[in-house]
């Protein structure tokens, strides 16, 4: 009884404790609080009388729980999806916030490289270990033998050598105590070394290959560093290239060859050394072959139309990049960039339209290419125009022969490799080259086929035999070493390299018609190993051939120098126009010892000579003319005032001019005689004076200053001194005298000789002679008849005059008649002017004291003006040559000389000569005989794989 009513009070006190919690965990808690208060199970059963009432309240508390329970979901619910709304809306704000970082898309390597590199690094374990496992055993095999001697070695040893030893160790090693090494291990290592040394697998070969190689880069090292202590310590010209200290063998070969091409431009010596020669009419896809084997797009094309102009020379060979680069360039062009490329072509194209000349179509001349990048065959080609079988009109009439020509020109070389290149998609009854190729190579012993197109063989349906026999050598009349079948295009000029390879690979892989055939004879990869197998093969066969046959002509030529010209230096082109170039500037050097008055000497007679012709014709001789001192003085200083300001000045720069000129050449042909060299010299630095002379300008303000300065020296009248009077004299008396002396050799061209001289010297007057003799004897009449007269004739007096002579037998025309008096005129003014100078001579007093006119001494102070203005400009003109203008024409000739420097062609025209042409042969050949000892000496030295 106690225990149901202790139960329902327990159960009372459950009931009003969950009323107070409203929630599902604070009931539970309290539940559980009353369950661990309660000792007995029995406690949680309601008492039997009211087990009915209980029930139903249980169903009443689930319902209230699980209405509780449904309004914490949508609160949670909301709460998550509001929560993720604003996180989601604060990530994108950050988002925005970020700089863009796109353009690492395009930096960044793509999926497949990735994955490449992916796989190679877990593959490196597998290399290492691979590798490891390689150099322990050729570590074991090649270690035995030195481990066998040091085993002996120290076998021989006695006990006390070995405890020295020992002991030397111990003390090296730092050791304070040290213990005896028993001599019984020395033996055992002896032993050990003696089983290794008894392995079978051990080759002593190989140690004696890795001693060579090492030998081999020693001496390579040791050629190294001569050849650079001698690029430190020579003093070489800045146009001198030196051979790089490293080079590949077919770099070393394709120089040889430009040497060759440059000491024999026919070609007749370059033709004794291999090179790979391409052929082949023109389409028949030859160019786009040697771009299949150079590996890019290097050549300028055109439908139909000839591109090929000139012999383009490529030398491939293998590098890291894919470069081409031109033999007189230093430009390299990126295979890689399509924009380059382009270049390329454009620059190839550019240099055979140059190089064709006199209207001509194709050339002979060689553009040299040298191509580089990874998997290159190594050999030296020749592309060559493509022959032609009809000339159009766009072309020279002889652009047919011109081709065949060049081709022979090249292809007679007996070891030149023949790649001729035939169209399989056309009849073989139309090519061309086969018969030029059978003519020049009946055997086919250096000749290789090459049948492109086949792919359009293969769509026109040719039939399989008939290929087939082409490719057996048994169709064409000619015969070859190797028949090949390629695929160099696919018809379109944008597609790359490596799409036509792919596409060649999957015809020939998928083709019905060349599926039977010699899969070796297929592609264009298997055609360029074998083209270069062969190059290589016969280049080892030939070179040392040409070698000896450079050996003998060197002979020859070093025993004509030394019987031709001995005791002589063999100086080249390059090192005769140095030493030309030297002294022509120290002979210009030299125009600064010429002393002042030889200056002023020199040009006060080149200048009195052009000025006195017209002084004395145009000025002083009409003013003479004139009745009084007055309009005598203002004559002469009206014209010679405009003479001034016009031409005089520019006149006597020429002067200045030709005797700076002058003087320079008289000092060349002065040291020509000393110089040993000087007929080599001469044409040399006349070409070099002339042309520095031709772009030598004077300077243009020498005209103003010295227009200012015989101004003021023409207009001054005062004489000063009598030392000048008589200075004025004397120079009025000389240009008289010398005119006098001009007219009596007129006088006598026009009359002939005197009575004495004709029977002296049995000299005979012509008609013309005599008739002029006439007419001087009737002027001098008329000029004896008036003292004072003007300085023409009178109408009457040249009718008297023609009367006179037609009564003694001749004949005068008007014309004829003046021009005598003219002469007759002028000797007798030149002659009283002499007269008058040397009455003037003593009347310096006269003139001081007014008494010009009475006098008559004017013009001996015109004369002084003359000569105080040509005083003034021969010094002014002096001090201008010494002072500027000949270093002015220094400047000039180094100039020239520099630009001249670098033009061979300028070198060969003007050195000419035996001494010059033997010692340039001299050059030439011991350049070329130590290229090919190279060229020798590398490849004998060279691994097989490097060719």
């Amino acid at each position: 009884m106690w225990k149901s009513q202790f139960s329902s009070v327990a159960w009372r006190v459950f009931r009003s404790g969950e009323k107070k919690n409203f929630s599902f965990f604070g009931s539970r808690c309290v539940q559980d609080r009353m369950i661990s208060i309660c000792s007995h199970s029995k406690l949680l059963r309601p008492p039997p009388l009211v087990a009915g009432v209980y029930g139903q309240r249980n169903v009443s508390i689930l319902a209230y729980l699980g209405r509780n329970l449904l309004r914490i979901r949508y609160i949670v619910i909301g709460s998550l999806v509001g929560g993720g709304i604003t996180v989601s809306q604060t990530l994108q704000s950050w988002k925005d916030k970020l700089p863009d970082f796109g353009w690492l898309a395009d930096q960044l390597p793509d999926t497949d490289n990735v994955n490449n590199y992916v796989e190679y690094i877990k593959g490196m374990p597998s290399i290492v270990r691979h590798r490891g496992r390689l150099f322990r055993e050729r570590l074991r095999s090649n270690g035995s033998a030195t481990l066998g001697h040091l085993g002996n070695w120290f076998g021989s040893f006695k006990g006390e050598a070995l405890t020295n030893f020992s002991k030397g160790m111990a003390l090296f090693n730092g050791l304070s105590e040290w213990e005896e090494l028993p001599s019984s291990n020395f033996p055992l290592i002896a032993e050990e070394s003696d089983t290794l040394s008894r392995n079978p697998g051990f080759v002593e070969d190989d140690s004696l290959d890795l001693q060579l190689r090492f030998q081999r880069h020693v001496e390579r090292l040791e050629k190294e560093n001569a050849e650079l202590r001698h690029l430190l310590i020579s003093n070489t010209n800045s146009t001198s290239r030196l051979r790089p200290s490293r080079r590949s063998l077919i770099d070393m070969y394709s120089e040889v060859l430009d040497i060759l091409a440059d000491y024999d431009t026919s070609y007749k010596t370059q033709d004794c050394l291999p090179r790979v020669i391409v052929v082949g009419d023109q389409s028949s896809g030859k160019t786009s072959v040697l771009e299949m084997v150079a590996q890019a797009r290097i050549f300028p094309r055109g439908s139909g139309e000839m591109m090929t102009r000139a012999p383009v020379k490529v030398t491939l060979s293998q590098g890291p990049y894919h470069i081409a680069r031109f033999k007189d360039s230093e430009r390299e062009f990126d295979l890689t960039k399509e924009s380059e490329l382009a270049d390329l072509r454009h620059e190839i194209e550019l240099r055979m339209r140059n190089s064709v000349m006199d209207g001509k179509t194709v050339s002979k001349e060689v553009i040299a290419l040298a191509v580089q990048g990874p998997s290159l065959p190594r050999m030296v080609l020749i592309d060559l125009p493509g022959v032609i079988s009809t000339v159009t009109n766009e072309m020279a009439a002889g652009t047919k022969s011109d081709i065949l020509d060049i081709c022979r020109c090249h292809m007679e070389n007996p070891n030149a490799i023949i790649l001729c290149i035939q169209d399989g998609s056309v009849d073989a009854e139309r090519s061309n080259v086969t018969d030029l190729v059978s003519s020049l190579d009946p055997l086919g012993k250096r000749t290789i086929l090459v049948l492109t197109k086949v792919d359009l063989a293969e769509e026109n349906l040719i039939n399989p035999n008939r290929v087939k026999k082409i490719l057996e050598g048994k169709l064409f009349p000619m015969k070859a070493v190797g028949y090949f079948a390629v695929v160099a295009g696919k018809g379109n000029q944008g597609d790359s390299i490596e799409a036509i390879r792919e596409y060649e690979e999957n015809f020939f892989a998928n083709s019905k018609l060349f599926r039977t055939l010699n899969s070796s004879q297929l592609t264009t990869r298997n055609m360029s190993l074998a083209v270069s197998d062969r190059f290589w093969t016969m280049v080892k066969e030939s070179v040392e051939q040409q070698a000896d046959s450079f050996k003998a002509k060197r002979f020859n030529l070093e025993t004509e120098w030394r019987n031709t010209f001995p005791k002589k230096r063999e100086l080249d082109r390059d090192e005769l126009y140095d030493k030309a170039r030297n002294e022509l500037l120290d002979e210009i050097n030299a125009l600064e010892d010429i002393a002042s008055k030889d200056w002023e000497a020199s040009l006060r007679d080149k200048i009195w000579k052009r000025m006195s012709p017209y002084v004395l014709d145009k000025v002083y001789f009409p003013a003479a003319a004139e009745d009084s001192v007055g309009a005598f003085t203002t004559s002469i200083d009206i014209k010679v005032k405009r003479w001034v300001d016009n031409k005089l000045p520019e006149m006597c720069v020429e002067v200045a001019w030709d005797t700076l000129r002058e003087k320079l050449v008289d000092i060349v042909a002065q040291d020509a005689r000393k110089t040993e060299h000087a007929a080599l010299f001469e044409s040399l630095k006349n070409a070099v004076i002339e042309q520095a002379f031709a772009a030598h300008a004077w300077d243009p303000k020498a005209c103003h200053y010295l227009r200012v300065i015989q101004s003021n020296a023409i207009e001054d009248h005062n004489v000063p001194d009598k030392a000048a009077w008589e200075t004025a004299v004397q120079f009025m008396e000389a240009t008289i005298k010398e005119q006098l002396v001009n007219m009596e050799r007129t006088f006598r061209k026009m009359v002939g000789p005197g009575w004495s001289e004709r029977w002296l010297r049995w000299a005979n007057l012509q008609e013309a002679q005599i008739r002029r003799s006439l007419m001087v004897e009737e002027l001098k009449a008329i000029l004896r008849a008036r003292k004072s007269r003007k300085p023409y004739l009178e109408p009457e007096e040249l009718a008297l005059a023609s009367r006179n002579i037609e009564v003694k037998g001749g004949s005068a025309t008007s014309e004829e008649l003046r021009d005598v008096w003219h002469h007759l005129y002028h000797k007798q003014f030149l002659q009283d002017a002499l007269s008058s100078a040397k009455e003037c001579k003593n009347l310096f007093v006269h003139y001081q004291n007014g008494f010009l006119e009475a006098a008559d001494c004017a013009s001996v102070v015109v004369f002084w003006r003359l000569q105080r203005m040509l005083n003034a400009t021969v010094n002014a003109l002096r001090q201008q040559i010494v002072n500027k203008e000949a270093r002015r024409l220094e400047a000039e000739i180094k100039r020239v000389i520099v630009d001249w420097s670098q033009n061979a062609d300028v070198k060969k025209k003007l050195i000419v000569g035996r001494q010059v042409e033997l010692a340039e042969q001299l050059k030439q050949v011991r350049l070329i005989q130590q290229k090919l000892e190279e060229f020798i000496s590398a490849l004998n030295s060279s691994d097989p794989l490097d060719t």
